[in-house]
């Protein structure tokens, strides 16, 4: 799966709104309910690489894999960055976007779900 790939992929999750911050953040964030589930660097020297949140178990495992760290101020709260996406299996890589979108959903009230839900 390559970048514009994943673009569409996050965008079109039901609830899905995206953001694009200029610099100094130089961020496109995906979000549900505006709680952020991913997100892309869009500035140079790093641009295009994507971040999201991953499951506790899954975290030491995802970062001891090259192309993997812990994101940027984020790591701390479970987030991973995602060097090249080509290089993650198309399966895995949904997986996990839609696990992050999940937690993104589930943080919100059950009104503010209903009301992304229909």
């Amino acid at each position: 799966m390559n970048t514009a790939q994943l673009k569409d992929f996050c965008s079109r999750l039901p609830g899905s709104a995206s953001r694009l911050y200029e610099p100094p953040s130089s961020i496109l964030v995906y979000s549900v309910g505006e709680k952020k589930f991913a997100y892309f660097k869009t500035s140079e020297p790093e641009r295009w690489r994507f971040s999201i949140r991953v499951p506790p178990d899954r975290f030491t495992e995802l970062t001891d894999v090259p192309g993997i760290k812990p994101a940027r101020y984020m790591g701390r709260f479970g987030w991973i960055t995602i060097v090249d996406v080509r290089r993650v299996p198309v399966a895995y890589l949904t997986e996990l976007v839609e696990w992050s979108y999940s937690k993104a959903l589930a943080s919100l009230s059950k009104k503010r779900r209903a009301g992304l839900a229909g």
